[in-house]
């Protein structure tokens, strides 16, 4: 019913949306409301920075938690057991609890104001997506392993030719979720993005709404067209998406 709301107000005019008893259905289709919002604030602007930065939170997100994570399921090492439980607890520690230390170390490095802090981080892996792939690269029989390693495949090759091309499902759903992460953040660039050239679409849209008067049909149109990406990834890859969250898909030959 949100969603159906949201979508019948991005279509209204002003008058309609603010007329008593409301009403769910516009009774005349306001199309134009899309390319007036497009012109009303830098919206264009606002998604060229969301995608940047979302682009390299993905690349970064299955880079390092595939590659950490070929090292807990396939390496023997000392101490493995106990890193993996250390990183494992790291997901108890609520984000708010770093929020702070990690805006004073970024601020000392002069990163404030720009999109580093929000892209760095994704490029050293996170608990949740290490402990998936692992599991993922589990299930994957390590004979595939040994036999390369018999033709002088090094780990390194061994985890780009033969482990990655192997687990695309799991790395899919890695990508999504930080996909989904980053279009969708608002906390992150409105802490170290002070610059209005530099805003994403949440705090531009936030910025549109904060007007004197809000011009709450485009504001709707704004959030279809922000939300619109993220359902159509989904439908694409829900295929995906369901193999890459089964741990019980059995060995991979």
């Amino acid at each position: 019913m949100p969603l159906l709301w949201m979508v019948a107000t991005s279509l209204k005019s002003m008058e309609e949306i603010v007329s008593f008893p409301p009403n769910l259905f516009p009774e005349q289709l306001r199309w134009e409301n899309y390319p007036n919002t497009i012109k009303a604030f830098p919206f264009v602007r606002y998604t060229l920075n969301t995608l940047f930065i979302t682009i390299f939170v993905v690349l970064g997100n299955v880079l390092s938690n595939s590659f950490i994570a070929y090292g807990f399921a396939k390496l023997k090492f000392p101490g493995k057991r106990f890193l993996f439980i250390l990183v494992l607890s790291t997901m108890m520690i609520p984000g708010f609890v770093t929020m702070i230390p990690q805006y004073i170390l970024f601020s000392k490095m002069g990163w404030v104001g720009t999109y580093l802090p929000l892209i760095v981080p994704s490029f050293f892996g996170s608990a949740f997506n290490i402990f998936l792939v692992r599991q993922y690269y589990m299930t994957i029989n390590d004979e595939l392993i040994e036999a390369a390693q018999m033709d002088g495949a090094s780990h390194l090759y061994i985890w780009s030719r033969v482990m990655i091309p192997l687990s695309k499902p799991v790395l899919v759903t890695i990508a999504l979720n930080a996909f989904n992460g980053a279009w969708n953040d608002f906390l992150g660039p409105l802490l170290y993005i002070h610059n209005e050239e530099l805003y994403t679409l949440q705090i531009g849209l936030q910025s549109f709404k904060n007007q004197s008067t809000t011009q709450w049909n485009y504001l709707m149109v704004g959030a279809c067209l922000v939300l619109l990406p993220t359902l159509v990834l989904f439908f694409l890859a829900q295929n995906y998406f369901i193999e890459g969250i089964d741990l019980t898909g059995g060995s991979k030959n």
